[in-house]
């Protein structure tokens, strides 16, 4: 099959989404391939670590919220970059990089995060 950068685009949202949400078994279920090679080293390799971290995250966060700035698509790969909202006002900018297999499903992960800060020496926004 060859590579649908804007169908890749919408999945990488849709699975990070739902996944984020609080729902991870679905997002496993309908965006990931045979295998998922995780390189964040607070989460395990495989489909059921990547469960597990955002299971625990939906319970001792259940408050949080994610808002997706923007996305780019090219060939296999989707660059996503969201800023999430977290319980006692932390605010996190994110940039996440996803990797599809022939069929459309992800199966690779990459990952940045930083806290924003409340001043910034340029004066521009992290967005």
């Amino acid at each position: 099959m060859k590579q649908d950068p804007e169908a890749n685009k919408a999945n990488a949202i849709a699975f990070y989404r739902t996944a984020y949400l609080g729902d991870p078994e679905k997002a496993v279920l309908q965006y990931v391939g045979s295998e998922y090679i995780q390189h964040n080293p607070l989460v395990g390799n495989g489909k059921q670590p990547f469960i597990d971290y955002f299971l625990r995250m939906a319970r001792e966060y259940p408050d949080k919220r994610i808002h997706f700035v923007r996305a780019v698509a090219q060939n296999d790969l989707v660059a996503l970059h969201t800023h999430q909202e977290w319980p006692g006002g932390d605010e996190y900018v994110t940039m996440d990089f996803f990797r599809f297999d022939e069929n459309g499903k992800i199966v690779e992960h990459w990952d940045a995060l930083q806290q924003i800060p409340d001043d910034s020496l340029n004066g521009n926004t992290m967005y």
